[in-house]
């Protein structure tokens, strides 16, 4: 492992700044680790298998002991689990209908599916934050830290949290937060700044590749192919839902008119599987569907304003179950 470095350049989202109301910003970091220890990742679950042990070991970390129900806790409004971890609607505020918010993180650990890190190899994962006003980021490091010596994974692992690197917009290292014993940056480098205007791009034919499990929702059902219409709205609302609970607003834009839009584009090439998995939750017992499709889809039509939604999907994900890593997609334009 290499040692942290400093004074490198801030991520940034391209030159310009568009308009304040079409930009959606966040927070990106890598966790780098060394296996002490055999670490084990399941098939299709690495993702909720990073997200559940951090909830366990958070909750340890900063709750009260007197608290058993995070939903009725009295401290619930100055805890940090339960504002990143746990968070629900206060009466009266945030997007009608919500009432659990989306979390303000998710991860990217797919890569780690089926994988068994044996001592002394190195392994990573990375987490995006979108809660810009109080940023988490020592949270996740502390807990991470202390998850790495308990164990990670079904056979508990043990590992050691070498560092944590800020990211860029290209999803490459860009400073060093901790070094593995300090942390190094007494502020954060700026965010990661997503502009969604759309200004100047062409796009007539794209391909959209699903590469986690995707589930997307039209109405109150799944919806059985990933027609455009259907995608885009659900990337446009959790940009603007995230952004209302948890950065500058939600995004000022015309949500008709866009979709109106959008439904004019035709899904002209379709090729998915459809994988099945669950989880046991280890708060409740029960079992929940992390299935979905993976694939690709091609589309057909005027692209260009939706590239900059396709292009953040990449960092918030679409669909159920994002938290984990669900519903992952990569696009490329044909013509």
């Amino acid at each position: 492992m290499s040692t942290c470095d400093v004074g490198q350049p801030a991520p940034g989202g391209g030159e310009g700044a568009g308009a304040e109301g079409l930009r959606f910003e966040l927070l990106a970091f890598r966790f780098q680790f060394t296996a002490r220890e055999s670490v084990y990742f399941p098939p299709g679950k690495s993702g909720n298998v990073v997200r559940g042990a951090f909830g366990t070991i958070f909750r340890q970390m900063v709750c009260i002991s007197q608290c058993h129900e995070v939903r009725e806790c009295e401290q619930r409004a100055t805890c940090p689990y339960a504002r990143i971890f746990e968070p629900v609607a206060p009466t009266g505020e945030g997007p009608s209908g919500l009432h659990d918010w989306p979390r303000p993180f998710v991860f990217r650990a797919a890569h780690l599916d089926g994988q068994t890190i044996e001592p002394g190899r190195g392994f990573h994962f990375d987490v995006h934050l979108f809660d810009l006003k109080e940023p988490a980021i020592v949270h996740f490091v502390l807990a991470f830290a202390q998850l790495a010596t308990e164990g990670i994974g079904p056979r508990r692992g043990r590992a050691a949290l070498q560092r944590v690197d800020q990211l860029d917009a290209d999803g490459r290292p860009a400073a060093c937060v901790y070094n593995g014993s300090t942390f190094l940056a007494t502020e954060l480098l700026p965010p990661i700044r997503l502009e969604l205007g759309g200004g100047g791009e062409a796009a007539s034919k794209v391909q959209v590749r699903f590469t986690t499990a995707t589930e997307l929702k039209h109405g109150q059902l799944l919806a059985t192919r990933p027609e455009f219409a259907v995608l885009f709205g659900r990337i446009r609302d959790r940009l603007s839902t995230l952004r209302a609970l948890y950065g500058a607003g939600p995004l000022e834009i015309d949500f008709k008119a866009l979709g109106e839009r959008a439904a004019q584009v035709k899904l002209t090439r379709l090729r998915l599987e459809f994988s099945e998995a669950e989880r046991r939750s280890a708060k409740t017992g029960e079992r929940h569907p992390l299935g979905g499709f993976v694939g690709e889809a091609e589309y057909e039509g005027e692209l260009g304003e939706f590239l900059p939604y396709l292009r953040a999907a990449r960092w918030v994900g679409v669909g159920r179950q994002t938290v984990w890593g669900k519903g992952v997609i990569e696009f490329g334009v044909l013509g």
